[in-house]
């Protein structure tokens, strides 16, 4: 459906998130993942979602002066923010730890922004999820880390994987928006970029 509107266009994907390509698999688009390293880096003074937007935009600066007018470059960020601090990706084991400890037994925010950069046209937007975590056991949190080794994951977790199974207690929001993207919200802003453009 979608994919039948954007054959006029030209859909990038600035991630090397499997997760994220997954999902743009699944919403039967043809796209092209294209990396540019960018050191993901924001001014202190920046709070919540204000973050992942810069964070999500910063990614795009790279590709401005490559693209040609029918394409359509999306880049993305995620945060977990909690007790007003953005949690990023885990050095090493000790700092996974630390991190999942923290979130046991209290409620903390996923915030993923997603930029679309055109040749004359952005839009960012972003999208927040609200996870509670059960009361985790050392011996939990230890094992997650030990067994999966998140350390690519914002917040130290990847809620598909054993952890959110067993320790995720609510939700309230975008699952999707968790893992990496609020595919709903990718999926109305292309529709619409569509229309306009």
């Amino acid at each position: 459906m979608l994919n039948e509107k954007l054959k006029n266009h030209h859909l990038i994907l600035a991630s090397g998130s499997p997760r994220r390509q997954e999902f743009f698999k699944s919403l039967g688009l043809e796209f092209e993942v294209r990396l540019k390293p960018v050191k993901e880096e924001y001014p202190p003074r920046l709070t919540h979602f204000e973050i992942s937007n810069y964070l999500a935009q910063l990614k795009a600066l790279p590709f401005k002066n490559d693209l040609n007018p029918k394409d359509i470059l999306i880049t993305s960020d995620t945060i977990v923010w909690h007790e007003n601090m953005a949690l990023g990706k885990p050095r090493d084991s000790d700092e996974a730890f630390s991190i999942l400890k923290s979130l046991s037994d209290k409620t903390h925010e996923v915030i993923t922004s997603v930029c679309f950069t055109m040749t004359n046209y952005e839009k960012t937007l972003h999208n927040i999820t609200k996870v509670t975590f059960k009361a985790l056991s050392d011996e939990e949190i230890t094992y997650y880390v030990k067994t999966f080794k998140p350390f690519d994951k914002a917040g130290a977790y990847g809620i598909q994987e054993w952890i959110g199974q067993i320790g995720v207690s609510k939700i309230e929001g975008s699952y999707f928006n968790v893992m990496g993207l609020p595919i709903h919200l990718v999926y109305k802003t292309l529709n619409s970029i569509v229309d306009s453009h």
